[in-house]
């Protein structure tokens, strides 16, 4: 290794306690938390619509995707077909392989599947595997837990930015996860944020597409492919809704929307303006760091979003990778990794710390791996410096 191994992994620590940082999570940060990871969740949706009515349309449209396209797919494909359908004289749609749908079926299908998707998502769920039986989350008895989050938002905001909250702007944080883990332990950590809407239990959605985001927090959460609490309305608002409450009048449940032929306008399209944030925040021409930790980088939207940033010639974003390696290197990992701006990349996974296209440093030793990748590790590192796993 070259002799600047060192202060590679002390620009990790000093990167981690930037003043101008946002983060960036997928599912791989609740999956410890009882909320199963994509394969699981599809898996369990298909489980539940076997004794439906929806099993006809979710089998039909499955044998159009390719294999191992997951509940996000089929949720898109729904909505596609939906809106051909609507359009279409006869009101139904023809399938790539002949199955002809209603429009009214696939509409319900989509609405019987999101609310699957965030009953399982809230209340958690358990396959059965590693020697554990099958569990099912409840209402009266959840099997999601929130330690982990906790452990996390104390750390991140109480440890690694100690005494800078006073002189930085927020940190930002874009999940890409449906649960409310993120949001409840800020707010279980005195933590203030600001999250789109204005409200109580009971909250509006008020902010547009364009518009500045609100000072005076320490954190801001942008959840880029919605959440289990919000809902449309039926005039067209985005609600963020108590479990159970039967106002205000509602036309379903918003997550991963494909598309914003559902909305009034692109302002009241809550993904464009999540995204828009998103992009805003990645291509700042100030020193920026974007952690990410919990995502594959099996999202070609996103990672789109953030290479057409980092390939900006005034770009001055440090990326941080939390990674593990273990299933191989993502496609777009590997092509960042060589790209010009391969030297603002850090990815530390289990075999070491990675910069640019260099072997990894501090590799450990020998029949041993790092943790420093994982939900929990991260937390550690914020608490107590990369050294510490050395």
């Amino acid at each position: 290794m070259v002799n600047d191994s060192d202060d590679l992994v002390e620009q990790l620590d000093r990167h981690l306690s930037s003043s101008n940082q946002a983060w960036l999570f997928g599912a791989g940060i609740s999956k410890g938390a009882g909320v199963p990871l994509m394969p699981l969740l599809t898996a369990r949706v298909r489980a539940l619509a076997e004794v439906t009515q929806h099993k006809v349309v979710l089998d039909a449209l499955f044998n159009d995707l390719p294999s191992g396209s997951h509940i996000e797919h089929l949720l898109s494909h729904l909505a596609d077909y939906a809106t051909l359908a609507e359009r279409a004289k006869a009101n139904e749609v023809t399938t790539v392989r002949g199955t002809k749908i209603k429009a009214s079926a696939l509409t319900d299908a989509y609405k019987e599947v999101v609310g699957w998707i965030a009953e399982t998502v809230r209340w958690g769920y358990r396959d059965g595997g590693a020697g554990e039986p099958e569990a099912f989350g409840k209402i009266n008895k959840p099997l999601v837990t929130i330690d982990a989050h906790n452990g996390f938002v104390q750390a991140l905001f109480k440890t690694a930015q100690a005494g800078l909250h006073d002189r930085r702007g927020p940190i930002r944080l874009f999940s890409l996860n449906y649960d409310t883990l993120l949001e409840d332990a800020l707010a279980l950590s005195a933590v203030s944020y600001w999250d789109g809407f204005s409200g109580g239990a009971v909250a509006f959605r008020n902010h547009q597409f364009g518009e500045e985001p609100p000072g005076g927090y320490r954190a801001h959460i942008v959840k880029l492919h919605g959440s289990i609490d919000w809902y449309l309305g039926e005039d067209g608002k985005v609600w963020r809704l108590r479990e159970g409450d039967a106002y205000p009048a509602r036309t379903g449940r918003v997550l991963i929307y494909p598309q914003a032929t559902k909305y009034v306008a692109t302002q009241r399209d809550p993904f464009a303006a999540q995204f828009d944030l998103f992009r805003r925040t990645l291509s700042t021409t100030a020193d920026n760091v974007l952690a990410v930790c919990g995502y594959s980088f099996g999202d070609d939207h996103i990672n789109q979003e953030i290479e057409s940033a980092m390939v900006a010639p005034n770009n001055r974003t440090t990326m941080l990778v939390f990674y593990s390696e273990g299933g191989g290197w993502a496609e777009c990992l590997s092509k960042w990794r060589t790209s010009a701006w391969g030297k603002r990349l850090y990815v530390a996974t289990e075999k070491g710390l990675y910069v640019g296209t260099d072997e990894p440093y501090h590799p450990p030793a020998d029949g041993k791996e790092y943790d420093w990748w994982t939900f929990a590790g991260v937390t550690k590192l914020l608490n107590d410096g990369a050294k510490e796993f050395l």
